[in-house]
């Protein structure tokens, strides 16, 4: 029997609190139904936008002892193709809720992009201004306050769907930018995407990625992600999504604790396997009953109590 722990997000109501974190399996309609029905409360996409990206030539991930470290490089089909594989997965009755990562080189592209996922039929979209490795978006787009502003509202005018923004670590002040996308409108934060970083080769002298610089992902980043939501929820209204290094039902509860409604969870499908969702949703599960607490909006944000 499948565990159920009603959780909510912006007014997506989820079957537990744990959701698929965009970059992993998430470029398909069979990959994404696969995520699904392994227990996911929710499905976030890999990044999607205007136009198709072919992404970094190889080698783009290298494994550390504290996680892993990538440079894809954002590739996708484009908006226009991956519709379809949106409407294939919203075909399938009583899925997940499905949301949309995209990104754009424009405020413009954003509203853009967000608006024919949405017309596909997306419960919601994620801003990615977050990507630690790709010029002219991602991170460089939500280290700029203003910009982030810009984009969101933009996005808000566009859709009437929620709109969830995944903010970067890689700033001296996360909650500046939390609050800058609340005031534009945005649904709900996610917190965090990974964290710049590299790895040299000592044989050969050189960084082993191709592209020199990439994310920084897994164990390594928890507890900045865990600090950060904890700052985040001081500040904002709206719920906060937790993501970064969660690899159990402990992990989760820290995150929630620290002020998450929901997590999301990435790198840890590599390391361990798809089980990981009903695990963590068992795990939490039994630690309420344990503690005799009746859901999850009793413990989200405990760490914040006096």
């Amino acid at each position: 029997m499948e565990e159920t722990l009603p959780a909510e997000i912006a007014k997506i109501k989820l079957k537990n609190p744990t959701m698929l974190a965009a970059g992993i399996l998430g470029m398909t309609a069979k990959s994404l139904l696969r995520v699904a029905r392994a227990g996911a409360g929710a499905i976030v996409t890999k990044s999607v936008g205007l136009n198709p990206r072919a992404g970094y030539p190889n080698p783009t991930i290298v494994q550390v002892k504290c996680g892993l470290i990538n440079a894809i490089g954002l590739p996708n089909p484009g908006i226009g193709i991956f519709t379809e594989e949106i409407e294939e997965y919203k075909a399938v009755e009583d899925n997940v809720p499905l949301i949309v990562s995209v990104y754009g080189f424009s405020s413009e592209e954003f509203a853009e992009v967000a608006s024919l996922a949405v017309k596909a039929g997306a419960d919601a979209v994620e801003l990615n201004v977050s990507c630690p490795h790709v010029e002219k978006t991602g991170m460089e787009i939500g280290q700029d306050p203003e910009m982030l502003h810009e984009i969101v509202r933009k996005v808000k005018n566009k859709i009437k769907k929620p709109v969830i923004v995944k903010l970067t670590p890689n700033v001296s002040d996360i909650t500046i930018y939390a609050e800058k996308a609340e005031r534009a409108g945005a649904d709900a934060i996610t917190a965090i995407n990974t964290v710049k970083a590299m790895k040299i080769d000592i044989k050969t002298a050189k960084p082993v990625l191709a592209n020199k610089f990439g994310g920084l992902s897994g164990p390594a980043i928890k507890p900045i992600a865990v600090r950060c939501v904890y700052e985040i929820f001081e500040i904002v209204k709206i719920p906060v999504i937790g993501c970064g290094g969660i690899s159990n039902w402990k992990d989760a509860l820290e995150f929630i604790m620290a002020g998450a409604s929901a997590i999301q969870i990435g790198t840890a499908i590599a390391f361990k396997d798809i089980g990981i969702f009903k695990n963590i949703t068992k795990g939490i599960k039994l630690y309420m009953e344990k503690k005799g607490y009746r859901s999850i909006k009793e413990i989200v944000g405990q760490a914040h109590k006096k």
